[in-house]
């Protein structure tokens, strides 16, 4: 059973975090980011063709941690456990003596990073920013929900944002040392000292060298039916598609295909983030504002003035 959990948010520096600790010699991560065990109010719609989705039973979940070597901590992510309403009390249940990571970012920028997360794993279709937060009442009723979205849950974009909801849930369950908050612009403006500050509360070698990375950034996605095409050649899913990806694999080795593969996508598909409607972050910011005061006093910390909200209307 993992020795501590990284519990999100998304976009929020997690992946970074993820792959900058996998590099340490005494911990242990599984290739297999977002494993979604103890989140069980955030099953799966369906699996995707081809895919057999995250573990379901504790035999397989377990089986992530095998290859760890005697004397490792061993962790792992799912960016969905600090929204989960289940996660807590499931890990508290299952290892008591874990230490918890989660990582806050500004809502208006986490919100909107979010929604072009959800379009390029097709989560969400309305490619309008504000049109998807407008939809989020009738998601809840269970209307308009995008035929392909596996986990539509992920639509309700404020419920994100109950930033202190979310950090009573495990406090109420973890004491107060196990719990690290971090937060996402500190985290981008010192890499090496906020990892260092997690390799202290894990109580591993928090000299070890780290190397600076920025994982997953915020992209657009162009076109979801152009994302699908690129991705049923590189798997083979249909007829065509299994011809294309034999001739592919014929002629060209399989580490130039996928370089081939991840360029297709980064020139064809995907697309820099656009420069965000400014009105519409405004809005949200004026909405959270009071949620972000309250997540500041709860952690002893002036986020107003770290994310900039104290001039907000």
């Amino acid at each position: 059973m993992p020795d501590f959990f990284i519990v999100g948010h998304a976009k929020s520096g997690t992946t970074a975090l993820f792959e900058m600790l996998r590099t340490h010699p005494q911990i242990f991560m599984p290739d297999a980011k977002e494993p979604w065990y103890f989140a069980s109010d955030m099953r799966r719609r369906f699996n995707p063709p081809g895919s057999s989705g995250p573990p379901v039973t504790l035999e397989d979940y377990l089986a992530l941690f095998a290859p760890a070597r005697p004397g490792q901590r061993v962790g792992e992510a799912s960016s969905c456990y600090l929204w989960s309403r289940t996660a807590p009390a499931a890990i508290a249940a299952a290892a008591p003596q874990a230490r918890i990571i989660a990582i806050l970012r500004e809502p208006a920028s986490f919100l909107r990073s979010l929604h072009l997360q959800l379009l390029q794993t097709h989560v969400e279709s309305e490619r309008d920013f504000g049109r998807a937060l407008s939809l989020q009442e009738a998601r809840r009723g269970g209307r308009d929900i995008p035929r392909r979205s596996q986990r539509p849950q992920l639509l309700q974009y404020y419920d994100h944002a109950r930033y202190t909801e979310q950090l009573r849930r495990y406090h109420e369950h973890f004491a107060p040392e196990q719990v690290l908050v971090l937060i996402y612009e500190e985290f981008r403006a010192d890499n090496e000292g906020t990892v260092r500050t997690v390799l202290r509360h894990l109580g591993v070698d928090e000299s070890h060298p780290i190397e600076r990375l920025d994982a997953n950034p915020t992209i657009l996605l162009r076109s979801q039916p152009l994302d699908d095409l690129v991705h049923s050649v590189s798997v083979g899913r249909k007829p065509i598609a299994r011809a294309a990806k034999g001739t592919v694999k014929a002629l060209t080795p399989r580490a130039a295909r996928q370089r081939m593969l991840r360029l297709t996508q980064r020139r064809v598909v995907h697309a820099p983030a656009p420069p965000p409607d400014e009105r519409l972050m405004a809005e949200l910011r004026a909405r959270f504002k009071g949620e972000v005061q309250d997540v500041g006093e709860y952690l002893g910390r002036d986020l107003l003035k770290l994310w900039g909200y104290e001039d907000v209307g």
